[in-house]
Parts: structure tokens; C-alpha cells; sequence
């Protein structure tokens, strides 16, 4: 199977079980939130970014597993807004963490400039699927309905 093929596998998959979406957000979340809150400040010096920096980016990360992880447990039908807004505040963490790369560039060793471009890459497929999906959604949604209203 080609990478193509398997990628629009997962995103079919994914896309007719949104609900899903809020688990892998939400346990994607809390390993990020392990990682940088106990690997990255145990190794601060091979990776630069500080320690006053790395806890609250791993609480925020916190913050967000529970949010999804509660979604997923407690949001059954009208789910599109939650999504929509675990999208939006990925969309902004991932803003904070360019820009903390940014300003702490100097500080940064190759390995945590690694560590956050592979996290911003995954963030960003992350993003891209809970949008696609709530989009797709939100479309065969207006398409059942006005197939009603043409009936």
C-alpha cells in the first residue's frame, strides 16, 4: 500500500469516528505533557529549552488531555464544537511553541529544535484532521438535511 493510500486510510478512518479523534487527541496530549514535564527538564541541557518554559507547556498539555479525554468520555451528539475548539487551542499551542522557538533559538541544542519541529509536524497533522473532519461533517450534515427539505 502506498504512504498516500495509508494516509487516506487513517483519514477516512478518523473521519467517520470523530469521536475517536477526542481519545488520540487527549492521549496524544498527555504524552506530550510527559515528555516535556519529566524527559525534556531531566535533560534541559540536551535539548535548551528551559525548565521555567517546559512546566507550564506540559500543564497547558495537561489541560488539554483532560479536555479531550472528558469529550470523549461526555460528548455524545453535538461534538462538532468541541472538536472545533480542541482544534483552535492546538492551532494556539502550536503558535506559543513557534514562537517560544523563536525567541529561545540561541538557547536551543539540535535535538530540541528536532524534538519541537517533530511535535509541531504532528500537532499539525493532528489539526488538520479534527478541521477536515468537523468540515466533512458539518457538509454531509447540510447535504442530509437538504435532501430532506427536497423530499
Amino acid at each position: 500500500m502506498s504512504i498516500a493510500k495509508h494516509f487516506r486510510s487513517i483519514l477516512d478512518r478518523s473521519i467517520s469516528n470523530p469521536k475517536r479523534l477526542f481519545l488520540i487527541d487527549g492521549l496524544g496530549a498527555f504524552l506530550t505533557a510527559f515528555l516535556l514535564g519529566t524527559i525534556l527538564t531531566r535533560y534541559e541541557g540536551d535539548f535548551g529549552m528551559p525548565r521555567k518554559v517546559l512546566y507550564p507547556l506540559s500543564l497547558l498539555a495537561c489541560v488539554y488531555a483532560l479536555y479531550s479525554i472528558g469529550c470523549y468520555f461526555f460528548v455524545a451528539k453535538n461534538w462538532r464544537p468541541f472538536l472545533k475548539a480542541i482544534a483552535m487551542a492546538n492551532l494556539m499551542y502550536s503558535f506559543l511553541t513557534i514562537g517560544l522557538v523563536i525567541a529561545l533559538y540561541q538557547s536551543l541544542t539540535i535535538l530540541g529544535i528536532l524534538y519541537f519541529s517533530g511535535e509541531l509536524i504532528v500537532i499539525g497533522g493532528v489539526i488538520f484532521i479534527e478541521l477536515l473532519t468537523v468540515s466533512n461533517n458539518n457538509n454531509e450534515h447540510s447535504y442530509k438535511r437538504r435532501q430532506k427539505s427536497i423530499k
